[in-house]
């Protein structure tokens, strides 16, 4: 009698003096190579086996196919995003022609510049605006949203640097693009209470990073354009620094807009002078005495009730503290970075499709662009240390609210540009921020989802220009007498 094996429609026949035996998926490779004998596995698409007693040996193409199908799905396992995790280097490697690289910090930041001056053609109109515009000599600082990189501006790039007739710059923030990984672990681990290193994955690191950028072109402002979660970095810097900001350009800024508009001060101005008033007449009238008893009756009960708000306060701070370090534990576990790792396989090229307003416009060139940071070592365990930094970010969580201050911000201009279709930082949200900011500029971009600066680069660069046209036109305008 004779023994069929059947693999994904190949047809073996080989004989055993064995039993038929079942064996798991990793244990029959090399249970293959020492007994011809037939396997079923359960991962491959075997069909049937029939046995018999003797028949020649024929044909091992079965079991060679087995393993290469094995072997495929190994390969595939490790891969992220459509990226090989077997052989990750170091981003200095991975760089472009045009890469530069600084240190900061102790982090080396990748970043290009784009030198209007060294750009050897331009239309005459571009000259012409490049000319007017030189006069400010302010430079241009990039700042990409999350998950990008300075990929991001690749379009953009030239185009912005002769129409602001200046320098352009973008760098990628620490966790994205091919900026250096640093182990945080390592610096907590050896951390003192007189030397505590500055977190690199920070909120505080990328606005000094930005403000460093603008020293290294020797400026003494700079024009900030930040998309998305990069307006973020682009407002903090401002706030950090104002003397040091010319403009700011927000592409779909990922800032959340308050609902209700803040008092102003000169209301709050307003109820302390009538307080004031109250009280003197008070002294005037020795009748209103009782309600002056009454006032500190109050006022000494309102003591007693911050007393025990305070130390409700220190209890709610211990817990809170025990909380964090919790929290910082869980987030740079093992689980964790896998949790991440299984997220990016998931979502990661389809986050960057959703965000275009045509994902079938989204080129393979543009995915590899955005996955290539994925080629990296340590991106994994770096995007964990930056969700950790921001959720558990120490300085700027005892710092009010962004949201609560935007109205305070007195920049001579300021521009928010949205797409009309935006998935992700819906445009209704870049219109509320356009009211709260004082004098800030509005514009909506048709046809377009959350990266104007790619789907759209002509419309983009047009509306740029025409900002810039009027950064230079109201040069008289008080804005721009506090800018200069």
């Amino acid at each position: 009698m004779m023994r069929v094996g059947m693999f994904c429609g190949e047809v073996g026949l080989f004989t055993s003096p064995a039993p038929t035996r079942y064996l798991n998926h990793r244990s029959s490779l090399s249970y293959i190579h020492n007994h011809p004998s037939p396997l079923t596995f359960p991962n491959s698409a075997t069909r049937f086996i029939a046995s018999a007693s003797s028949a020649p040996p024929v044909s091992g193409s079965g079991a060679e196919y087995s393993e290469q199908l094995w072997d495929a799905g190994e390969k595939k396992k490790k891969r992220i995003a459509g990226v090989d995790q077997e052989e990750l280097v170091d981003p200095k490697l991975l760089a472009d022609l045009d890469s530069c690289f600084c240190e900061f910090k102790g982090v080396h930041i990748h970043h290009k510049i784009c030198d209007a001056e060294s750009q050897a053609q331009s239309t005459f109109q571009t000259q012409t605006v490049s000319h007017h515009i030189k006069k400010l000599g302010y430079p241009m600082i990039l700042l990409h949203g999350f998950g990008a990189s300075v990929f991001s501006w690749k379009q953009v790039m030239k185009p912005l640097a002769e129409v602001a007739g200046s320098k352009v710059l973008a760098f990628d923030r620490p966790a994205f693009g091919l900026t250096s990984r640093v182990n945080i672990s390592s610096q907590l681990s050896s951390e003192t209470e007189d030397t505590k290193p500055l977190n690199a994955y920070s909120m505080a690191f990328s606005v000094l990073a930005t403000l460093h950028f603008i020293q290294l072109l020797n400026a003494e402002k700079a024009i900030l354009v930040g998309h998305s979660a990069g307006s973020l970095v682009a407002v903090n810097t401002y706030f950090e620094a104002p003397e040091r900001v010319a403009a700011l350009i927000l592409v779909a800024p990922a800032i959340f807009a308050p609902l209700t508009t803040p008092k102003s001060v000169k209301e709050n101005q307003s109820r302390d002078n009538q307080m004031k008033e109250d009280n003197s007449s008070i002294r005037k009238n020795p009748i209103l005495g009782i309600l002056g008893l009454y006032k500190v009756l109050s006022k000494i009960t309102k003591y007693i009730s911050e007393a025990i708000t305070w130390m409700m306060k220190q209890m709610i701070d211990i817990l809170n503290l025990l909380y964090r370090k919790l929290l910082s534990a869980i987030l740079r576990s093992s689980l964790a970075i896998m949790l991440v790792r299984m997220a990016i396989h998931k979502f990661g090229t389809a986050a960057v499709q959703n965000a275009w307003y045509d994902p079938k416009q989204v080129s393979e060139h543009v995915l590899s662009g955005y996955t290539k940071p994925l080629r990296t070592k340590d991106w994994d365990r770096a995007l964990v240390e930056y969700t950790a930094a921001l959720l558990l970010d120490e300085e700027y969580k005892t710092k009010p609210s962004l949201s609560k201050r935007l109205h305070e911000i007195s920049c001579p201009a300021v521009l928010i540009v949205t797409g009309d279709t935006d998935r992700l930082v819906p445009s209704w949200n870049a219109e509320r921020l356009s009211r709260i900011i004082p004098g800030a500029s509005y514009e909506v971009i048709k046809q377009c989802g959350h990266l104007p600066h790619e789907e759209k680069v002509e419309e983009f660069i047009s509306i740029v220009e025409s900002f810039l046209r009027r950064l230079v036109s109201d040069s008289n305008d008080k804005y721009l007498q506090q800018a200069i």
